[in-house]
């Protein structure tokens, strides 16, 4: 009988201690050092992809076409967490409420409007528009429309010359709301409505091209596009392919994580 009680206490013991070894532990993320060593997912060719390759040690990264394709597998269990512009990162958040929105204030950016090198004319008429609109109140609308403090989005009238003769094609990657997003059948955000004006002041019509983010600069150097209004920031590896406008939004990166 006593041989038998402390087989079973053996078994017990043994027992205990492989659901031990087997529990999962939790990942725990407050701040951009917590993210050392984790499996975090990116936007392909974004400035959160970049940060993340330089700043963080033995991170495994996962490259995601979007930001909401990239949260999906945050929801999921894939990865631990996501590195993504703050807007964008407040939609997906509002979407989903199993995630939640870590800030650290880790990395500022600035958007600006991307042209061709050697498209002056271009370039200074966009770089006019900025400071038109921000002088004369109608930027501050825009932000207004498309980042409402109770979150309702009004989309302005469309402000497309249809009249004029050329156009002028603006790329962008519509999975990046308030900036860029599907709305319907068209490419509608802050972006887009911007690009209008900035088409009409240029004489032109605009025409919306969407595709992937990792694509528009290549597109603009080969002459598929003539601008890109897609939440861009400005960086130092950019600037050696593109010529950038006068800065229209300050932005940070963030990062998403499971509640």
């Amino acid at each position: 009988m006593k041989k038998i009680l402390t087989l079973l206490i053996a078994v017990c013991l043994l027992t205990s201690a492989v659901f031990a070894g087997g529990k999962k532990e939790k990942t725990v993320i407050n701040s951009a050092a917590d993210l050392a060593g984790k499996k975090i997912g990116v936007q392909a060719g974004t400035t959160g992809e970049m940060w993340v390759e330089e700043n963080v040690e033995g991170a495994k990264i996962s490259s995601f076409k979007t930001g909401i394709d990239a949260a999906l597998d945050l929801k999921n269990g894939a990865i631990d967490a996501v590195v993504l512009d703050e807007l964008p990162a407040k939609e997906i958040v509002s979407r989903n409420k199993n995630l939640t929105i870590v800030k650290d204030n880790f990395a500022r950016e600035e958007y600006a409007i991307a042209v061709k090198k050697g498209n002056p004319d271009l370039l200074n008429s966009i770089n006019k528009t900025i400071e038109r609109m921000k002088a004369n109140g109608e930027y501050e609308k825009l932000v207004n429309a498309f980042m409402p403090v109770d979150g309702k989005i009004v989309i302005p009238a469309d402000k497309t010359d249809s009249s004029a003769e050329k156009v002028l094609k603006l790329g962008t990657n519509a999975a990046f709301p308030p900036f860029e997003y599907v709305e319907g059948a068209n490419v509608a955000g802050f972006d887009i409505s911007m690009g209008q004006i900035i088409a009409a002041d240029y004489g032109r019509r605009l025409e919306v091209v969407d595709m992937a983010f990792d694509s528009l600069i290549p597109a603009l150097q080969s002459g598929a596009i003539d601008f890109i209004a897609a939440g861009m920031s400005v960086t130092e590896e950019r600037k050696k392919n593109v010529d950038f406008s006068v800065p229209y939004y300050e932005s940070e990166q963030v990062i998403i994580v499971r509640k």
